[in-house]
C-alpha cells in the first residue's frame, strides 16, 4: 500500500463554510439520497455504498455534497442499498466475484466478522499507521468494538446505542419522580401509568439488538471464546448461563401483566410518539426523528437502556455501523477513501451529523463546536446518548461471530413465536441456541 499524503487537506475555515452553506439547502424528503451528478474530468470518482433512508439519508447526501463542494480532485457517489442487512447481503452475494462495486461500503457492527473474514477490505489500521492520523481524538469504547487484534478494521461513524424514551407529561400525572432504570421496575410503575389513564405503560418492538442488549447488561457472553473476541466462537453460552432465558422470561412477564402488549417488529415508536405509551425502547439515531414527530406535544424524556433488574451492572454495546475500505489495486482511490473517511470524522462535520440525526459524535472535539452546543442547549436529551456510551467500558463491547446477522433473526424470530404462545421461554432458548450453533458451525467450516 502506497499512502499519498498529500492527496488534499481541508482547513478549518472551509470545511466549516460548506457546513454553513449546505445547512440551509436540505433536499427534499425521500426514502432514499444519492449523489445525483457524475464526477468531473480529472476527478477520482469513489462509490460509497449506505443504507442510510430518508431523513438520516438526507443528512448523509448533505455530507457528502459537502465535501465533493470543497475540492475538485475526488468525487463521491453515494449509492442508497436499503437497510443495513439488505446492504450486507448485497455484499455478501459479490464477495464471490472479482469486482464489489464499490470503493467503501458502511456495514452495521453485525457485519463485522464476515467482513474481516471476506478478505474484500483493508484495514483502516493500515493508514492510520502510515498517515499518523490521530485516533486518540475519537471515542475509546467505539474503537474498541471495531478492533480485533489490536487492528482497527475499519472507521466508527454513524454509531448508536439504545435508549428508553419515556413520555415526562405522563409520568408527572402518574406521580413517578424519575426514569426507571431496570425492566422489573418498569413493571412496577406499570400500574401508575394505567391508573392515570396510559393505554399501553410501554410499546416494545421485538428487535434482536435489544435482546442483545439485555444479556449484555447482566455481564454475560453470548458465544464461548471470549464473546467470539479471543478467537472465532464455536458455540452459543447464552443457553448455559442463563442470561437468555432470563431475557425472555422478563419480556413475556412484561407482555402477560398488560405491561407491554405485543406490538410486532414495526411497532413501538409510533405508539409513543402519538401518546399512546409512555416508554418505549429505540435507537439514539432515531432521536432527532421522535422530536419531530412529538412536535412539542409533550415532554420527550431520554433515559438508559434498562438492566433487566438491579443485579445486573454491566453496559450496552454500540450499535450503528462503521465504513470499510474496499481493497482495490488502484492505489489512487484507496488513497481517496482514506481523505474521505478522514473528513467524515471531523469534528465539524461530526457535531452537525449529531445535530442532524442523533447519532453521538466519533470525534470528542465534536462537543466544542457551536453547533453541538447549541443543539444540547436546545434538546438536553442529546446528552444522555454520549453519557450511556462513556459510562460502558470496553468490556462491554457485546460479541463478534460471522453469523450475527443470522442470529439476530432467529432471536427475533423464536421470540414472536413466544409472545404468540406458540412456545414456552425454554424451548425458544434452545431453538435460538440450535440454530445459532449450526449457522456458527456452516461459517466456521468454510472459513477456516
Amino acid at each position: 500500500m502506497k499512502f499519498n499524503k498529500n492527496i488534499m487537506r481541508f482547513g478549518v475555515g472551509l470545511l466549516s463554510a460548506a457546513l454553513l452553506a449546505a445547512c440551509g439547502n436540505a433536499s427534499a424528503g425521500s426514502e432514499s439520497s444519492n449523489s445525483s451528478t457524475g464526477a468531473a474530468e480529472g476527478e477520482t470518482e469513489l462509490v460509497f455504498w449506505h443504507g442510510m433512508g430518508g431523513s438520516t439519508g438526507e443528512a448523509l447526501q448533505k455530507i457528502v455534497d459537502q465535501y465533493n463542494e470543497s475540492q475538485d480532485e475526488v468525487f463521491v457517489n453515494a449509492q442508497y442499498q436499503g437497510t443495513y442487512d439488505e446492504t450486507l447481503t448485497k455484499l455478501r452475494s459479490s464477495a464471490s466475484g472479482s469486482d464489489v462495486g464499490a470503493d467503501l461500503v458502511q456495514v452495521f457492527e453485525q457485519g463485522m466478522t464476515f467482513m474481516i473474514d471476506s478478505g474484500l477490505t483493508v484495514p483502516v489500521q493500515d493508514y492510520v499507521d502510515e498517515s499518523g492520523f490521530e485516533l486518540g481524538d475519537l471515542e475509546e469504547n467505539l474503537l474498541a468494538y471495531y478492533t480485533k487484534d489490536d487492528t482497527l478494521y475499519s472507521m466508527p461513524f454513524n454509531s448508536s446505542t439504545p435508549l428508553m424514551y419515556y413520555n415526562a407529561d405522563l409520568f408527572e400525572q402518574a406521580g413517578i419522580e424519575e426514569a426507571p432504570t431496570t425492566f422489573e421496575e418498569i413493571i412496577e410503575i406499570s400500574p401508575q401509568l394505567t391508573e392515570a389513564g396510559v393505554e399501553m405503560p410501554m410499546s416494545l418492538t421485538i428487535y434482536g439488538w435489544y435482546i442483545e442488549q439485555f444479556i449484555n447488561k447482566t455481564e454475560e457472553d453470548m458465544y464461548n471464546n471470549g464473546n467470539g473476541r479471543d478467537a472465532a466462537p464455536t458455540e452459543v453460552v447464552f443457553d448455559q448461563n442463563g442470561s437468555m432465558l432470563r431475557a425472555l422470561e422478563t419480556w413475556k412477564k412484561a407482555q402477560d401483566e398488560g405491561v407491554a402488549p405485543n406490538v410486532g417488529r414495526t411497532g413501538g415508536q409510533a405508539e409513543f410518539v402519538s401518546g399512546q405509551s409512555a416508554i418505549t425502547l429505540a435507537s439514539t439515531a432515531t432521536l432527532r426523528q421522535i422530536l419531530t414527530e412529538v412536535d412539542g406535544r409533550f415532554e420527550v424524556g431520554t433515559a438508559y437502556f434498562p438492566a433487566l433488574s438491579s443485579e445486573d451492572e454491566g453496559g450496552v454495546s454500540i450499535g450503528g455501523a462503521s465504513l470499510w475500505m474496499i481493497e482495490s489495486e488502484d492505489e489512487a482511490k484507496k488513497d481517496a477513501t482514506w481523505d474521505f473517511m478522514q473528513y467524515l470524522v471531523t469534528p465539524e462535520v461530526q457535531a452537525q451529523w449529531n445535530a442532524d440525526t442523533g447519532y453521538f459524535p466519533v470525534n470528542k472535539n465534536a462537543h466544542d463546536e457551536q453547533v453541538f452546543k447549541d443543539n444540547l442547549a436546545e434538546f438536553p436529551q442529546f446528552q444522555t446518548a454520549i453519557d450511556q456510551l462513556h459510562d460502558a467500558t470496553p468490556e462491554d463491547q457485546g460479541a463478534l461471530s460471522g453469523v450475527n446477522q443470522e442470529a439476530r433473526m432467529y432471536f427475533e424470530a423464536e421470540l414472536e413465536r413466544l409472545l404468540n404462545d406458540e412456545i414456552t421461554a425454554e424451548e425458544a432458548v434452545q431453538n435460538m441456541a440450535d440454530q445459532t450453533n449450526a449457522a456458527l458451525e456452516n461459517y466456521n467450516a468454510t472459513n477456516q
